[in-house]
């Protein structure tokens, strides 16, 4: 089986912010507004240092120093968007399958379950998840939108996946089916 780097995997997760970004830095009257309350969200969440560097990126630095002192995930959705201004055909495409679906729901699963056991962090990165999710549009939209559904428990996968086309059912099932082992330990 041939699966992305890690940090295709990054990029892909993130596309929808990378490709936000790099409209606004090439267009700052397009989207500004939806940009800003992605940052917000961002930044309620801990992501400060990422959120400063996109905010320089938007207001036209363009230089290498950017990546200084990041970390591994902030590093690469910086480097994405830095290549996407100067080269848009190196963009992700938001719409993608983010590739193999077993690989996301483990991640899905576990940060459910722990938001559902009160953990406050986890729940604070759920919610962002589905804020971003929802902003993509498509399946990735109506993942977001069955969020709380999951967290409250719903596994009904008829109710989940309405509207839904095959890669998100398929995500859905998989995110189920790693629930369903998690909850059996």
């Amino acid at each position: 089986m041939n699966l992305p780097s890690k940090q295709q995997q990054i990029v892909q997760m993130h596309a929808s912010l990378i490709v936000l970004v790099v409209q606004v830095a090439k267009n700052p009257l397009e989207n500004k507004q939806q940009l800003d309350n992605v940052l917000k969200v961002s930044l309620d969440n801990g992501w400060v240092d990422l959120v400063q560097v996109i905010k320089k990126i938007v207001a036209g630095d363009r230089s290498n120093s950017l990546l200084q002192g990041l970390d591994e995930e902030d590093f690469a959705i910086v480097q994405a968007i830095l290549d996407g201004i100067k080269n848009p055909a190196t963009l992700p495409d938001p719409e993608a399958d983010s590739g193999d679906s077993t690989m996301a729901a483990p991640g899905i699963a576990h940060m459910l379950i722990q938001a559902g056991s009160g953990n406050t962090q986890a729940l604070t990165m759920i919610s962002a998840m589905a804020e971003q999710m929802s902003q993509v549009g498509g399946d990735m939209a109506q993942l977001g939108g069955i969020m709380k559904k999951l967290l409250d428990g719903e596994r009904d996968p008829d109710i989940l996946c309405k509207k839904m086309g095959a890669s998100g059912t398929s995500l859905v099932q998989s995110i189920l089916d790693e629930l369903a082992k998690l909850q059996a330990h």
